[in-house]
């Protein structure tokens, strides 16, 4: 079958849409780091949306800081790719023309950082998932010890890592009088915009003080909030695709119809005018990036560890599971919610109605395993903060301590029937040495594990309370089996 190109566009189904507008009349103002599929059904989709109501020089330049995957899926295709949403049998179908090109980093670095010192390049946006920024969880420091990291700082003019990439484009900038581009993070950071600068700055301060005090004085750090849920996809869901296309689409990205974007408007060189799309462009991100990471994030952890080790598959099978369903609405409802203050005009409990449909939604399947990864690295912001606000006015805290136990045994390597565990985890080998030896005491293996200081405060580590619900609810998993520990938990009916 032939591939999606430019070519294909006047030959696709009449339902499919195309971009509506002159992509070699669009430059690139955008250089975008970690062009997963989320970041292609995300950002570029509502990119898309402003080059065909307005044009502009907004086109993106997308970058693989690592593999060749996403350049050889779509530099064959122009860049051109499809997204698809799901929602029961209902399918729409698009494609996308935003990005016109990948680059691979390790192999064009130095055309890389050429681009993001140009002038036409305004924003350099990221989605590099949290262990990309190599920020403790704990302290929000840089990870200076890491060997990506460290290798930057000895060599930081041919950098690897993104914080390493946006010094070194910066300093050119800087070096020839031109005014930075506005960095806009777009993961799951708490407060992102902010830790990032900070994270930067640390970096910056370790290479060149000059340098350091520039991005402090005169790069702008937006802070965002962005929510639509896109599992991996599938060979299952590329021939879907293709049967729609009737061209076949290795940069295919199946999706959820809901897409939300909160941005803060701060973007001294320019910005696409988001808000026609249907993003939010406001003063201050944080109440609606604490609501998503707390009520959408926090769950969809819970559920992909107790799921996992309850044999459930996919997370639309937990929302299929009675009293899954029922402790999952209890913990966003009664132990959650009480957390958060709602911004004006944001209904909670629509939010959280919304949350159990989305979850719910079959057609995505969403595998436990991979919202699973980089636990280390999300624990902290998606339940650790709920925690300590809870434990601080001494208030129950079960359903999210059973949430951690179920990581803390996720972590170790070996499930509850004493399987391995295909753990991805930035500290996957450090916690399985530290963790699997306990898992038959239940008070040894919440010490451990509380004494990992990369993840838990020690004000939380010492909480007597804190550790004693964790080791209660190691001790039911232990007894009861995941599910069976959920259901002790899960309001009746």
């Amino acid at each position: 079958m032939q591939r999606l190109s430019i070519a294909a566009l006047t030959r696709l189904p009449a339902h499919i849409e195309v971009p509506a507008y002159d992509r070699e009349a669009c430059g690139i103002g955008i250089v975008h780091l970690g062009i997963g599929a989320f970041h292609r059904a995300h950002q570029a989709v509502y990119t898309d949306d402003i080059l065909a109501a307005h044009g502009g020089d907004w086109a993106i330049a997308g970058v693989s800081l690592r593999g060749r995957t996403v350049p050889d899926q779509l530099n064959p295709q122009q860049g051109l790719y499809s997204v698809t949403a799901l929602a029961g049998s209902a399918r729409h179908c698009r494609v996308i023309g935003a990005v016109r090109r990948v680059i691979f980093a390790p192999g064009e670095r130095p055309e890389l950082l050429a681009l993001m010192a140009a002038p036409a390049t305004r924003i350099v946006s990221l989605t590099v998932t949290e262990k990309g920024y190599y920020r403790d969880p704990a302290s929000g420091r840089l990870l200076t010890g890491d060997p990506a990291i460290a290798a930057d700082l000895a060599a930081p003019e041919s950098p690897a890592t993104a914080i390493g990439l946006l010094a070194r484009a910066l300093d050119l900038r800087r070096q020839a009088g031109l005014a930075p581009f506005t960095v806009l993070s777009c993961d799951n950071l708490p407060d992102n915009g902010k830790s990032l600068r900070r994270l930067l700055l640390e970096y910056a301060g370790l290479i060149s003080p000059s340098l350091a005090g520039w991005i402090e004085d005169n790069v702008a750090f937006p802070g965002t909030m962005v929510d639509r849920i896109v599992p991996a996809m599938t060979d299952e869901g590329l021939t879907s695709v293709a049967d729609d296309l009737g061209y076949a689409d290795a940069g295919a990205v199946i999706t959820e119809p809901f897409s939300q974007w909160v941005v803060e408007d701060n973007f001294p060189q320019g910005r696409p005018a988001w808000e026609t799309a249907g993003a939010m462009l406001v003063e201050d991100v944080a109440p609606y990036e604490l609501i998503k990471l707390r009520l959408l994030n926090g769950p969809h952890s819970a559920m992909a560890y107790l799921g996992y080790l309850g044999g459930l598959e996919y997370i639309s099978d937990c929302m299929d599971n009675a009293p899954m369903r029922a402790f999952v609405a209890a913990l966003m409802q009664e132990e959650i919610r009480p957390t958060l203050s709602a911004p004006g005009g944001f209904d909670l409990g629509a939010y959280i109605d919304d949350l159990l449909a989305r979850f719910a939604n079959p057609s995505l399947r969403h595998k436990c395993w991979q919202i699973a990864m980089d636990g280390s690295q999300k624990l902290p912001q998606r339940l650790l903060g709920t925690l300590a606000w809870r434990l601080q006015r001494g208030l129950p805290i079960g359903r999210l301590a059973l949430a951690v136990a179920g990581w803390v045994h996720y972590a170790a390597g070996i499930d509850l029937e004493g399987n391995p565990i295909d753990v991805r985890d930035p500290m996957a080998d450090r916690l399985a040495a530290g963790l699997a030896p306990h898992l038959d005491e239940p008070q040894a293996l919440a010490g451990a594990a509380l004494g990992i200081e990369e993840i838990f405060t020690p004000e939380l580590a010492a909480n007597a309370a804190f550790a004693g619900a964790v080791t209660e609810s190691l001790a039911a998993l232990k007894q009861y089996g995941a599910l069976g520990a959920v259901s002790r938990l899960a309001p009746p009916g």
